[in-house]
C-alpha cells in the first residue's frame, strides 16, 4: 500500500488509538471479557491515558506510534523498557500494546508497526523485545513466524484490580541486537 506508514502519534491521535484498541479486544476477547471491559477502553479515560502516553511518555525510551492510511489511523504500537522483575531494562524492551482495525487487518499495518518498533528499540540501545499475549491472541502465530518465542514466562493480567477479571498470559520474545 503506497499511502500507508508508521510515525510517532500526536495528541491529536488519541481517541482513534483508544478506538483500534478497543476493537482489536473486542475481536480478540469477544465473549470472554465483560463488555465494560471493552466499553472502557473508548471512554474518556483511556482517550487521555493515550494522548498522554503521545505527549509525555514515561521515559524517552518509550514511544507511541501509529499506523495509518490515507490519512486515517488505522492501528498503534506503544513499546518501551521491559518492567518485568526478571529482566534487565537497560536491555529489555517491551512492546507493551498492539492492535490494529479488525477490518484493516492483513493489510500490511502489523507488519510495519512490528518492524517499526524494533527499529526504535534497537535505535534507543535494546537487545531483546518482549510481549505479554494471550494464547488465543490473533498476534501470536503472527509474531511466532516472524521469530518470537515463549519464554516459559506466565500471568494473570487482573483487568480490575480485585481479582474479579483476570486475564491469562504468555510472554514471548526475540532478539533485537
Amino acid at each position: 500500500m503506497a499511502d500507508a506508514s508508521v510515525r510517532a502519534a500526536a495528541a491529536a491521535d488519541a481517541p482513534a488509538v483508544a478506538a483500534a484498541q478497543a476493537a482489536a479486544w473486542e475481536r480478540t476477547f469477544a465473549g470472554s471479557l465483560p463488555a465494560e471491559v471493552i466499553d472502557h477502553l473508548r471512554g474518556p479515560d483511556a482517550v487521555e491515558q493515550w494522548r498522554l502516553a503521545a505527549t509525555q511518555p514515561p521515559s524517552g525510551r518509550h514511544r507511541l506510534l501509529v499506523a495509518e492510511t490515507a490519512g486515517e489511523v488505522v492501528g498503534f504500537a506503544a513499546i518501551g523498557p521491559a518492567v518485568d522483575d526478571d529482566l534487565d531494562a537497560s536491555t529489555a524492551a517491551e512492546l507493551l500494546a498492539i492492535g490494529v482495525l479488525p477490518d484493516r487487518t492483513g493489510e500490511g499495518h502489523g507488519s510495519r508497526l512490528v518492524n517499526a518498533s524494533v527499529d526504535h528499540l534497537r535505535g534507543d540501545g535494546f537487545a531483546t523485545a518482549y510481549v505479554w499475549l494471550t494464547d488465543a491472541d490473533p498476534l501470536r502465530p503472527f509474531l511466532e513466524s516472524a521469530g518470537w518465542a515463549d519464554d516459559g514466562a506466565r500471568r494473570s493480567l487482573d483487568l480490575h484490580g480485585d481479582g474479579d477479571v483476570l486475564l491469562g498470559q504468555l510472554r514471548l520474545h526475540t532478539s533485537i541486537a
